[in-house]
């Protein structure tokens, strides 16, 4: 998938543990480790708005698009 999830970055430059991540932003660590690890199909606004506010980032730094190789 073209679309890297950079979560785990942004968790170690802010020192915060995965279970406290989910928590404050109020998701399930269950649904965090699906979109941490690539597999969600899709992220709502809200969700990702909550995941910038805790780790008081942009979208940008959680989310980058990789060209594939053919």
């Amino acid at each position: 998938m073209p679309i890297i999830v950079d979560i785990d970055v942004m968790l170690a430059k802010r020192k915060m543990p995965v279970g406290v991540l989910a928590e404050r932003v109020g998701i399930t660590p269950a649904n965090l480790a699906v979109l941490k690890n690539g597999r969600a199909k899709a992220v709502r606004f809200t969700t990702l708005e909550a995941l910038c506010e805790v780790l008081e980032c942009q979208p940008g730094d959680l989310l980058r698009w990789e060209a594939q190789g053919e």
